[in-house]
């Protein structure tokens, strides 16, 4: 091994996030603060991991086996202190489709897939990708979610019957607009009184969680329509569940059990059987859950530290997500990730290390043991309000409005067709078509930012002969922009003998730049004119040595200064007189 450890690998730490809390000194006024938290954001997670849940297309008690499982795992092995994991809303649009195509065993084994791609990529210290994602990228599809998650509750929220949503857009609108007929009033007047509660409550100030007192509102209102004979549409009469002989209705008052994925029912009801098929058909969306998985947690650590004053690993960031979404779908657990509206009450609610998040995970696990029944009488309207105000705070409208308004043209135009594919079709090819725009974009950019221009000599303060012309390249010289710049050099006029080409402005030179150069050496040379190129850095006058481009008197040389290719010049010209 090279004694230069810049460059060396580094393995990251799992964990470091905690060990970080310990060494700064764990105490038992410390621990007090994660106890307190962590109840505070428990309380919040258990409505939010259930609504979330049935978002996707699953029973309620995944949502809740997610934050318990993987919401432990991944603050003990991750690289954020602050950040708390569970089901997110961003997912609903990917997992929402796998479930309808493979049911719930398929998206546990697509979890599984993703788990390993996130080790992956924060073994090969990847954690910085989230700086070559674009803003209104990230803006666009996250408002496309937004927009999406809200469609797919309207059918709770009005009380619809017989609407079976796909992962077609376009399609579920229509399906939507067919049922409209079959609207009840009932379902709306909860929904409505929920939502009326949502948005209200946090006007109060108080410490209570709004989105608990949210669903206990919506579920008042739907036990006095229960007493004037109107039923509403429940937890308890949507679902039911079958446990080691025993059966019932809502969510199973029990701890999530080790069970393996593939024995979790597929699209037709019956277990998965694991073949090469189903792995091809789930790789697409396994790496599409681990690159929003990367780009949702990263991103909820950076805000972490913002508002903390501390700094997260990304790389064990990025594996502790792996980790726990490795582990999760053996309990019956779906995709997590770092909310980042948990991790935020997290941090306001004191949080001093990963032992919150423990304890958050702590407080679900007593909810679903000890309050099931309870859990069963929440109306499906109720949670259908919820997820339109997670909805609505995920889609950022005002920013989003605010970057249409204030952006560039170009960047308007990525942020509009993010947001468009992510709502037509879907967030992976919204991701890379808005990658790959704005990548465009920006090599348009950076070659509009390259320049070749001729000089007169005597500005240079150089006293060039007539027959040297002297050119000056500015910019990177890349595939982008190489051909244009080097496509005025082929100009020249007929008693130039020698092009000099000042380049101690060119940062960077690529295969194609020095293709191009090549050919550009090789035309001259056909016509007699000799060619000296001026400050290239060393590393660039290497690579077109490598290139073929070798030194040879009268031909080529490369000089580090402009005087040294006067002289050069002039001794060119003496010796083919």
């Amino acid at each position: 091994m090279s004694r230069d450890h810049r460059h060396s690998y580094v393995f990251p730490m799992p964990g470091s996030a905690l060990l970080r809390a310990w060494r700064e000194g764990y105490t038992l006024s410390t621990l007090k603060r994660d106890v307190m938290a962590g109840l505070t954001i428990g309380v919040v997670a258990v409505p939010l991991s259930m609504a979330l849940a049935i978002a996707t297309g699953v029973p309620p008690q995944h949502g809740l086996y997610t934050a318990i499982v993987a919401g432990a795992v991944i603050a003990l092995t991750g690289g954020s202190r602050f950040n708390i994991s569970g089901p997110t809303a961003a997912f609903v649009v990917i997992l929402f489709p796998i479930v309808a195509q493979h049911g719930l065993g398929g998206l546990l084994i697509a979890t599984l897939m993703a788990g390993a791609i996130l080790v992956a990529l924060g073994l090969s210290r990847l954690g910085s990708l989230i700086q070559y994602v674009p803003y209104p990228v990230i803006l666009g599809f996250t408002a496309g979610i937004g927009v999406v998650i809200a469609l797919l509750q309207l059918p709770d929220f009005l009380g619809l019957s017989d609407v079976s949503l796909g992962d077609s857009t376009l399609h579920n609108l229509v399906l939507i607009g067919q049922a409209l007929p079959s609207l009840s009033m009932a379902e709306i007047s909860v929904g409505l009184i929920t939502l009326a509660a949502l948005v209200t409550w946090p006007r109060l100030k108080t410490p209570v969680p709004a989105p608990l007192v949210g669903l206990a509102v919506g579920t008042l209102a739907a036990t006095l329509l229960l007493w004037g004979g109107i039923e509403v549409d429940t937890i308890a009469s949507r679902f039911r569940w079958e446990f080691e002989g025993e059966s019932g209705t809502g969510i199973p008052p029990f701890a999530p059990s080790f069970t393996a994925p593939w024995h979790f029912p597929g699209a037709d009801g019956t277990p998965l059987e694991i073949n090469f098929a189903l792995i091809q058909s789930l790789l697409g969306p396994a790496l599409a859950i681990a690159l929003l998985a990367a780009i949702e947690s990263l991103l909820c650590a950076v805000v972490a530290d913002g508002l903390t004053r501390t700094r997260h690993d990304p790389n064990a960031e990025l594996i502790g997500q792996g980790l726990g979404n490795l582990v999760v779908p053996f309990f019956g657990g779906i995709t997590a990730t770092a909310a980042l509206a948990r991790t935020a009450t997290n941090i306001k609610s004191g949080a001093f290390s990963p032992i919150a998040a423990v304890v958050h995970s702590l407080v679900v696990l007593l909810a679903v043991v000890a309050l099931a029944g309870l859990l069963g009488f929440v109306p499906m309207a109720a949670l259908a309000a919820l997820l339109f105000i997670i909805a609505w705070n995920m889609s950022e409208a005002r920013h989003f409005i605010h970057t249409l308004k204030s952006a560039p043209a170009s960047d308007v135009w990525v942020l509009v067709i993010c947001f468009a594919l992510t709502v037509i079709f879907d967030m992976v090819i919204a991701v890379a078509v808005g990658i790959g725009l704005a990548a465009a974009l920006f090599i348009r950019r950076m070659a509009q930012l390259t320049q070749t221009q001729r000089l007169a000599t005597p500005t240079t303060g150089v006293d060039f002969p007539p027959e040297v012309a002297l050119y000056k390249i500015s910019g990177p010289l890349f595939f982008g922009a190489a051909e244009k710049a080097i496509a005025t050099l082929r100009a020249i006029d007929h008693n130039v003998r020698i092009v000099v080409l000042d380049m101690r402005d060119v940062p960077s030179l690529d295969t194609t730049a020095m293709v191009a150069l090549d050919a550009l050496r090789r035309e001259l040379g056909e016509q007699g004119v000799g060619v000296i190129f001026v400050g290239l850095q060393p590393r660039m006058a290497l690579k077109i040595k490598r290139a073929g481009m070798h030194r040879e008197v009268g031909k080529l040389t490369v000089v580090s200064h402009l005087t040294h290719a006067e002289r050069v010049a002039r001794r060119w010209l003496s010796n083919a007189s």
